[in-house]
């Protein structure tokens, strides 16, 4: 017999309804963004840990100024566009910076324009603070991911796919090194599939003390190209084409290089074993010491080598290594310590936790244990021995923010209330910024020192609490429930406004479900979170449900959906919707599931394999098939097409569409450089052969995420027209 546990009712707003509350509108939600907390972003931590940096915009143009982190007040305007425009007579409306060494001098990005997900590329310039001097990096285009030197007036740059240094000391000076041509070589930057799924996009780092530059370098000629169709507003469309290498193709060749400085002499590091990936490197805090990591095509093995630079030449020798019977995840949690030793996160024992190994990587404590998961590390303190981190500890659907010595003794938890914590530490770790909400309540900003004790409020956002006090909102009810193999599944419940047990609803599903994702979290939603109050308003019930293979539950809860995605995830959101249905005042015929990418081919499999209990989908972005989908991301969890044809085929969607039975809408942005709209298309070709009838909507242009100017209001009014018409 399966089982509900109601172990936490969290109300949006506790308040008694009245007449003159107002319903939730979808222009509230995406025209107006009525229900945004806003928070201070942008905070970088000045060299002396006291002080902090944001750059604001005034009337004038940006401004780069100086805060307290004690008080919060204003301690100076460093520069401004308008004073540069004096000192100068150069108009600079800079929209990013980065300091020098010493703050002396500040590197300024104007007319930045996005690549990709990640990347973007800018005109650079250089402002002395002192002498009011400006110069530029001396280039004919944009440059991407400039970069001071750690210990002297240099910057370093991509430009056209190759490495350059600009001496500032010297009379701008400028070497380039690494090869770099369109769609051949890239060097100091990455590809496409590295930026999206190895979640970076600098691919050089300079050494402790300026010596030496570490960097990528990639030849990617025989990466497949993919196409996309700009229609944009002039008379004939233009094609956007880069290199991606779709499941099971070829990948680029990478490489890594280190870079003398002072002369002009470039090393290829050779790894001593065959590997497919380089997903990080990372400098130890020795100057001539860089540590490589390596992978393997099936990212179950993870090697980390470290390379010295010893006589003008390199020595690589291994230095850790991990397996794992699934996959390992890439993450940026390593720490080198003075002594050589290092601070790691791993999930060997089944949960993410924090590890100190010694130079010869042996481990020589696990620091963290318990069936929790650490989910963020943030540093350590080398002074004080103290390392901070976040963590899943109270609840998978909480974080909450703690400190920890290196012996792994006087654990404390630094953040007071109960939800979801984040912290942002100021340099020399005195004081963290403390980001909080919950369900109840709209993100918050406080500044608390490295104990925990409150120092100052930073944002309350009592005015939108105070907007939504104006709203009729139903409560947010976080459940579990035990499915029929036994497997306990956690979901949060929003009912009708003006509920009536003795009444029956339509229920509407919300999934994303993919690899270590959550969508049932404490925390405030503003944005899909207040939609949901939309369609409460007009007699949905709303639910969300974790299903096997989401995160912070563990090694195993994750890695249950391995070489079969969609399988078990598919089960657990039927099993979930029978649950649901069989629920008094849920009507069972009328039970519709919606989601975006991921979530969008979760609602598109769970209609075709769940058509005997879902009435209605909506598929918003959808992978149709994971063959689709590029390599590092699906083989990661799927193998290659040719190891795993079978995984492939009895999971992806377009298989099924003889299934349909409901209601389906599939939506796409045919400029998505992601989960390319040729998903999207290949599915409507097996819907037609199949002679299955479905609603469609291409946003062109749009990527991703579909938005600009109106287009998200538009979305969700078309989605929420097609649930009140079908649902």
């Amino acid at each position: 017999m399966r089982r509900i546990f109601l172990f936490s009712i969290i109300s949006i707003l506790a308040l008694p309804a009245t007449a003159q509350k107002k319903q939730v509108t979808v222009e509230d939600v995406w025209q107006r963004y009525a229900f945004y907390a806003p928070t201070t972003g942008g905070i970088r931590s000045m060299n002396d840990g006291e002080h902090f940096t944001a750059l604001s915009r005034t009337s004038e143009g940006p401004a780069l100024q100086k805060f307290s982190y004690k008080t919060g007040e204003l301690v100076s305007t460093l520069t401004s566009a308008k004073a540069i425009q004096a000192a100068t007579g150069k108009q600079l409306m800079f929209d990013k910076y980065q300091f020098g060494p010493n703050e002396e001098r500040v590197l300024l990005g104007s007319e930045t324009e996005g690549i990709y997900r990640h990347s973007s590329q800018s005109y650079f310039y250089i402002y002395n603070l002192k002498t009011q001097s400006l110069d530029s990096l001396l280039t004919d285009g944009k440059q991407r991911l400039a970069d001071f030197s750690p210990t002297e007036n240099k910057v370093a740059y991509v430009f056209e796919n190759r490495m350059h240094i600009q001496d500032l000391d010297n009379n701008n000076q400028t070497v380039s090194f690494g090869t770099g041509e369109e769609d051949a070589y890239i060097a100091g930057a990455v590809d496409w599939v590295y930026e999206e799924e190895f979640s970076f996009h600098k691919g050089f780092h300079w050494s402790p003390e300026g010596n030496y530059i570490a960097y990528y370098q990639f030849d990617e000629r025989e990466v497949p190209k993919f196409s996309m169709d700009v229609y944009g507003q002039e008379l004939y469309p233009q094609q956007q084409v880069f290199k991606y290498p779709k499941a099971g193709e070829v990948n680029s060749k990478v490489s890594i290089h280190i870079y003398d400085v002072q002369n002009n002499k470039d090393w290829e590091v050779q790894i001593p074993e065959s590997y497919e990936y380089i997903p990080r490197i990372k400098w130890t805090q020795e100057d001539d010491e860089l540590v490589v990591f390596s992978m393997n095509r099936l990212q179950n093995k993870l090697t980390l080598w470290e390379v010295e630079i010893e006589d003008e030449e390199l020595e690589v020798e291994k230095l850790y290594e991990e397996t794992a019977e699934a996959y390992l995840e890439i993450h940026d949690n390593l720490r080198f310590l003075e002594d050589g030793s290092f601070i790691w996160t791993s999930e060997t024992d089944g949960f993410n936790h924090i590890y100190h190994i010694d130079d010869d990587g042996e481990v020589k404590r696990q620091i963290t244990s318990g069936k929790w998961e650490v989910t963020e590390f943030y540093g350590i303190d080398e002074d004080s021995k103290t390392l901070y981190y976040q963590a899943a500890e109270e609840s998978p659907l909480r974080r909450a923010v703690y400190s920890i010595s290196l012996k792994g003794k006087d654990k404390k938890k630094l953040s007071p209330k109960k939800g979801w914590n984040s912290a942002d530490f100021s340099d020399g770790f005195t004081y963290f910024i403390n980001r909080f909400s919950n369900a109840a309540t709209p993100t918050q900003q406080s500044l608390r020192n490295n104990q925990g004790e409150l120092v100052r409020k930073m944002v309350t956002n009592d005015r939108v609490k105070g907007r939504l006090e104006g709203y009729e909102l139903s409560d947010k009810e976080f459940f579990s429930f035990t499915t029929s193999e036994g497997t306990n599944l956690n979901g949060w419940m929003i009912k009708p406004t003006n509920f009536n047990p003795q009444k029956e609803y339509p229920l509407l599903m919300f999934v994303y479900g993919g690899p270590g994702s959550q969508t049932v979290e404490d925390r405030y939603d503003a944005f899909n979170g207040m939609w949901y109050q939309v369609l409460a308003a007009k007699g949905y019930v709303v639910v969300s449900v974790d299903n096997r293979g989401t995160g912070a539950r563990g090694r195993d809860f994750r890695t249950k959906t391995y070489q079969q995605l969609g399988k078990y995830e598919t089960q657990d959101q039927i099993e979930a919707a029978k649950y649901l249905g069989n629920m008094n005042f849920i009507d069972s015929s009328r039970i519709g599931i919606w989601g975006w990418s991921y979530g969008g081919y979760m609602s598109s499999l769970a209609l075709f394999k769940g058509n005997e209990v879902f009435k209605t989908a909506i598929a918003v972005a959808p992978v149709t098939n994971w063959r689709f989908y590029d390599n590092i991301y699906t083989e990661r969890y799927m193998r290659t097409p040719q190891e795993n044809a079978e995984g492939y085929d009895q999971n992806s969607p377009i298989n099924f569409v003889d299934q349909l039975e409901g209601n389906y809408l599939l939506v796409h942005g045919t400029g998505d450089d992601n989960v390319h709209v040729q998903n999207t298309m290949r599915m409507i070709s097996a819907l037609v052969n199949a002679n299955k009838q479905f609603d469609l909507f291409l946003y062109p242009d749009k990527a991703h995420g579909i938005s600009g100017g109106n287009t998200r209001l538009h979305l969700y009014q078309k989605m929420t027209d097609f649930l009140e018409e079908n649902l």
